[in-house]
Parts: C-alpha cells; sequence; structure tokens
C-alpha cells in the first residue's frame, strides 16, 4: 500500500480552543493547513469540559430554586428531576457548538483529518486515518494541541471498580443514590454539588486538607461550609487507601479507617497530558516528568517549528489561556510580533453556586512573596442585590498593595462571582487604584455597587 505524502505550511494536531482559531487564522492569512483531530471537534472545552458541565449545573440550579420556591412566595410542589433530558439538553448543545468548529474549519479551507497523528520527525507527522488509510504530513510549523484527560489515582484495587469520570459522568440517565466523589477540586466539587442537587446523597472525599487547595484557608472553608450547608458529605484530609470491589472505598480520616458504599463512583483527582503515542521521541520534543511538553514564554519547544498550546503544555489548565495561547502565536507567526506569556493575569471560575471567581495573588501568595498588603473583606450578606435574589451566602475579598494602591487579585465567592471577578480583573489591567472603584458611581441595585463597600474600609 503506498502511503500519501502532503506538504503543508502548518500541521495542527487537537482541534481544541486554540487549535481551531490558529488554524483558521492561518489558512485566512493564505497557509496551506492541516488539521488533525482524533476523536470530535472543538476539543474537552465543548465536548466534555466546559459546555457539557455548564449545561448541567444550570440545570442543577433550576432543580435547586425550585425546591426553594417557598423562600420566595412560590408554590412547586415536588420537583423530580429528568436525568434523560438534562443528558439531551446537554448534547443538543454540544452538538451545535461542535457544529460551529467544523464549519468555520471548512470555510477557511483547513483540511481536516480524522484520525491518530504521530510525530515522526521534527518536521513529520502520520495520520492513521478514522476511516482507513495513512497519510504523511510535511510542514515548517507544527503545533501540537492535544489536551488532557482525565487520570486515575494510585488506589489499590480503583482500577477494578466501575468508576466514573468527568466524561461518563454527564452520560448518566438516573440520579445516583448515593454518589461518591474521589477528589476536591473543581471538577468533584461541581459536579457533587450538581448531582446533590438533582436528588443524590453526595460524599466528597479530600486528600488534602482543604478543599480547592491553591485557595486561601478562609475562602476554602467557606466553600465547604456551603457544600456542608448543601447536604453534602465533606471529608477533608482523607487518603482512600483501597477499593476494596464493587463501588466501595476504604478512607483513612483522623487515624481511623472508614468504609465507604455508594451507588455510584466518581474520581475527580486530577489529568493528565495526552502526549503518550504522539511520538515525541521521534521529533525530539522535550517533556517534563509528568508528561507535559516543555514550552517557553513564546510557546516554543526545544525543537525549532514546533509548537505546544493549551492543557499540553502544563499551564494554567483553562479555556482561556488556550485561547490566549492562540493569540500569542498569531500575533508572533503571523505578524512578526513578539508576544509571551510572561506577566499574563490567570482568572478563573469555580462554577459551584455561589460561584467563587479569582484572579491575581492569593492573599496567601502575595505574603509568601514579601509583599506588603492590605486586605478588603466583605461578605456577600451585606450586599443588597444578593439579599434581594435570596443567595447572600460567600464573601468577596481582594488584595491591594500597600504602598500603591494597586489591586493584586481578589476571590469573589458569592452569586455571579465570575462576572465580579472580572469587574476586579478589568481594573487591574487598567492598573487602577482601588480608590477608582471605592469611589465609582455604578447603578443601583447591582452586584457591581458592592466594590464601593468592598474598598470602603481600607
Amino acid at each position: 500500500m503506498t502511503t500519501e505524502t502532503s506538504r503543508y505550511d502548518a500541521v495542527v494536531i487537537g482541534s481544541g480552543q486554540g487549535g481551531n482559531p490558529l488554524a483558521t487564522a492561518l489558512a485566512n492569512a493564505g497557509r496551506r493547513v492541516a488539521m488533525v483531530e482524533r476523536q470530535h471537534v472543538g476539543g474537552t472545552c465543548i465536548n466534555e469540559g466546559c459546555t457539557p458541565t455548564k449545561t448541567m449545573v444550570a440545570s442543577g440550579r433550576v432543580a435547586y430554586l425550585a425546591r426553594r420556591g417557598a423562600d420566595y412566595g412560590v408554590r412547586t410542589g415536588d420537583v423530580a428531576v429528568d436525568m434523560t433530558r438534562v443528558r439531551q439538553r446537554k448534547r443538543d448543545i454540544v452538538d451545535s457548538f461542535r457544529g460551529g468548529g467544523e464549519r468555520r474549519l471548512a470555510n477557511a479551507h483547513v483540511e481536516l483529518l480524522m484520525g491518530e497523528g504521530e510525530l515522526t520527525g521534527p518536521d513529520t507527522v502520520a495520520v492513521d486515518l478514522r476511516d482507513g488509510g495513512r497519510r504523511v504530513l510535511q510542514a515548517g510549523t507544527i503545533v501540537i494541541n492535544a489536551g488532557c484527560r482525565p487520570a486515575s489515582p494510585p488506589v489499590p484495587g480503583l482500577d477494578a471498580v466501575p468508576a466514573l469520570d468527568s466524561t461518563s459522568i454527564m452520560e448518566l440517565d438516573v440520579v445516583p443514590e448515593h454518589l461518591l466523589v474521589l477528589g476536591g477540586g473543581n471538577v468533584g466539587l461541581e459536579f457533587g454539588q450538581m448531582f446533590r442537587r438533582f436528588g443524590a446523597r453526595v460524599t466528597v472525599v479530600q486528600r488534602g486538607p482543604a478543599l480547592l487547595a491553591r485557595e486561601d484557608a478562609d475562602v476554602a472553608d467557606a466553600v465547604a461550609g456551603i457544600m456542608r450547608e448543601d447536604g453534602i458529605e465533606v471529608l477533608l484530609d482523607a487518603e482512600t487507601t483501597a477499593a476494596p470491589g464493587g463501588v466501595r472505598l476504604e478512607v483513612r480520616v483522623g487515624g481511623e479507617t472508614r468504609a465507604l458504599e455508594g451507588s455510584h463512583l466518581l474520581v475527580a483527582a486530577g489529568r493528565r497530558p495526552n502526549t503518550d503515542g504522539l511520538g515525541l521521541e521521534a521529533a525530539g520534543v522535550a517533556t517534563d516528568r509528568r508528561g507535559y511538553v516543555r514550552v517557553d514564554e513564546r510557546l516554543r519547544t526545544n525543537v525549532p517549528g514546533i509548537y505546544a498550546i493549551g492543557d499540553v503544555n502544563g499551564g494554567p489548565a483553562f479555556t482561556h489561556i488556550s485561547y490566549d495561547d492562540f493569540r500569542i502565536l498569531w500575533a508572533n507567526l503571523l505578524e512578526g510580533g513578539s508576544a509571551t506569556t510572561t506577566g499574563r493575569l490567570v482568572p478563573y471560575t469555580v462554577f459551584i453556586d455561589p460561584q467563587l471567581g479569582r484572579v491575581g495573588l492569593s492573599e496567601a501568595e502575595a505574603v509568601a512573596a514579601g509583599r506588603d498588603v492590605r486586605v478588603a473583606k466583605m461578605p456577600m450578606s451585606h450586599v443588597a442585590r444578593a439579599l434581594e435574589v435570596g443567595e447572600p451566602r460567600g464573601f468577596m475579598k481582594a488584595v491591594v498593595d500597600a504602598g500603591t494602591g494597586q489591586i493584586l487579585g481578589c476571590a469573589v465567592l458569592g452569586i455571579e462571582g465570575g462576572e465580579l471577578m472580572a469587574a476586579l480583573q478589568v481594573a487591574m489591567m487598567g492598573r487602577l487604584p482601588y480608590t477608582a472603584l471605592r469611589d465609582g458611581v455604578f447603578a443601583h441595585p447591582t452586584l457591581a455597587e458592592s466594590l464601593n463597600n468592598l474598598f470602603a474600609s481600607l
């Protein structure tokens, strides 16, 4: 059988949130571009991450508010969740987003090859096509956008347990009777709270001393309080020592071993890069000890002409960071620029309810860096809008440089915390002192006007 070899200006491996717009931009600039995708267009965000999970989170919030109808003077009666309908709504939205990505690639005349791509040299990618056959692609520019997948912790017996991950749990057509969640990070908490609202009993098992390990202690404690208030059992400093069969875990908490048994188990204990099978060794591309592709501040690997963007390079694993990686390569490859990742702000939102929005330095990080800081903090129960809509849980917190008045970072645990965080981020981007927000005129009654009172104490 003859293997066809084709020459391109650029080959992008992985159709994620950085790879798709980059391939499109290169093609629109007159480059001949091939996109290699082994599963589906859109990457993790559209297919297994942001889009489907937040669609289901929205369904969970409706169930939560329906049960709280009496708090608002509304009679709702018994609330029942149809998981088949929840799942179908999620599938429909994913399909619509995925189709849009495919159309944009086609309109830009990017050649989409569905199959497994493997580097066989510093300028060559071999593709085993899904429909049969093999193609060899040569290009002076190769961009790796292969993403990550769920990882499983080294717990004895866990491999034999019929566990769910962040993808398969969204295909359930029933509400679990008792969902065990192994991991207290973003993924574990979003799904744990969601399924609690659907009607499941939920137990979250967190190995460390706090949920959301990167957060300040007061933020993590408040999140744990919200989870428990919602009826979720939260076990901290809980080491899972064994999975003895069935949907069971042996967990050591406070010097004692507890036996947990559930109807379903979600393993939400991290992710690993999709670099195995990419042939990085053949091309001489260096990786770190966890398998992530090593890149510099311009997203260049150690091999000239090969770049890595998105989750696969070990940077912050957020869609918006992957998209910013695209912008860096767009500026440098097409505009002759010198854009870098140095100093960029990394905002994120944990889509529990109420949300946690975060950007910049935490208080602990600022202190560890030797910064002289002042901290503004205010409970959401002091925010008129939060009280009016019946969600006063959480608090706002901002870290300010004591000398310059510049906002260094913030955490907003509260209703629409991600949106309030973004307002603070804009101030940080514009290098406004906190006094600009303290003295700003914001519409009443909005969440934004809470910024006046947040900084009034400084």
